[in-house]
C-alpha cells in the first residue's frame, strides 16, 4: 500500500518513512504545500497523511479540500501540534478521516493507519483472506492451509495489495504504483519476477488450486480462476 507524507520537518518525515517502510508500506514524502499538492494530483496513493501547518501557499486544510473537490477519496490522516476541539473539528470537516497530535508514538500512527486502510475494504476483522490464504496486516502473518508463509518486505505488500483488489485484474502500472514508492528503482520486468517470487511460495508448494493469476495484457489477479 503507497502513502503520501507531506510534513515539513524533515527529520521527522524521513523517521517516519524508514518506520512505515518497515512495515511494508511505500512512502513517498513532500516537504511543502505546493509540491505537496502536485504529488497528491498526479500519483495514485491509499492513504495521506499531512502536517496541519506547511510551508508554501496552502496548509493542510487548503490541501484537502483541494483533494475532495476533485473527488479523490482516500483517507487523510493529519498530523499536528493543533490539539484544541476546534483544530480537530475543522480539520474533520475539510475532509479529514483521522487526527493525530504531536508528539505521538509510532505504533498508534501504525494503527490508526491499518484502521483507515482498512474501511473502505469493508472487512469485519484485520485478517484478509482468500480460499485457504490468509493476511493479517498488522502482525505480517501469511498462512496458507494453516501453514505459515515466509515473504519479504516487498512480497507481503504485492500480495496485501492483490488481495485487496481480489478476483479483479490489476495492472503492472496499478501494482508499480502503489507498492512501489516513487523514487525505487523499478526494471521493466521487476513485476513480473516478484509475482514469480509469490507464486514460488503462495500456489507451487500447495495442492490446492493456483491463486495468482495472469491475465496476459491486462495484469494479475488473486482468484480460484484466470
Amino acid at each position: 500500500m503507497k502513502i503520501l507524507l507531506i510534513e515539513d520537518e524533515e527529520k521527522l518525515a524521513r523517521a517516519i518513512k524508514r518506520g512505515l517502510e518497515q512495515e511494508t508500506f511505500a512512502v513517498d514524502i513532500e516537504f511543502d504545500s505546493d509540491s505537496g499538492l502536485a504529488a497528491a494530483e498526479a500519483g495514485s496513493y491509499d492513504l495521506y497523511i499531512f502536517d496541519r501547518m506547511l510551508p508554501g501557499e496552502l496548509d493542510g486544510i487548503g490541501i484537502v479540500r483541494k483533494l475532495r473537490e476533485q473527488h479523490i477519496a482516500s483517507p487523510v490522516l493529519f498530523l499536528t501540534a493543533k490539539d484544541t476541539v476546534d483544530d480537530r473539528v475543522t480539520g474533520l470537516n475539510a475532509g479529514a478521516d483521522d487526527y493525530l497530535v504531536k508528539p505521538f508514538a509510532f505504533e498508534e500512527l501504525l494503527a490508526r493507519i491499518h484502521a483507515l486502510l482498512r474501511r473502505p475494504s469493508n472487512e469485519p476483522s484485520s485478517v484478509l483472506s482468500y480460499s485457504d490464504l490468509t493476511l493479517e496486516p498488522h502482525t505480517r502473518v501469511v498462512s496458507r492451509n494453516n501453514k505459515p508463509i515466509d515473504l519479504t518486505a516487498k512480497e507481503f505488500a504485492l500480495l496485501e495489495y492483490l488481495i485487496r483488489h481480489k478476483d479483479t485484474v490489476v495492472s503492472k502500472a496499478s501494482l508499480m504504483d502503489h507498492v512501489w514508492d516513487f523514487d525505487a528503482d523499478i526494471l521493466p520486468n521487476t513485476v513480473e519476477v516478484y509475482i514469480g517470487y509469490l507464486r514460488n511460495k503462495i500456489d507451487k508448494p500447495f495442492d490446492g488450486p493456483s491463486l495468482i493469476h495472469t491475465r496476459r495484457g491486462f495484469g494479475y489477479k488473486i482468484g480460484t480462476s484466470p
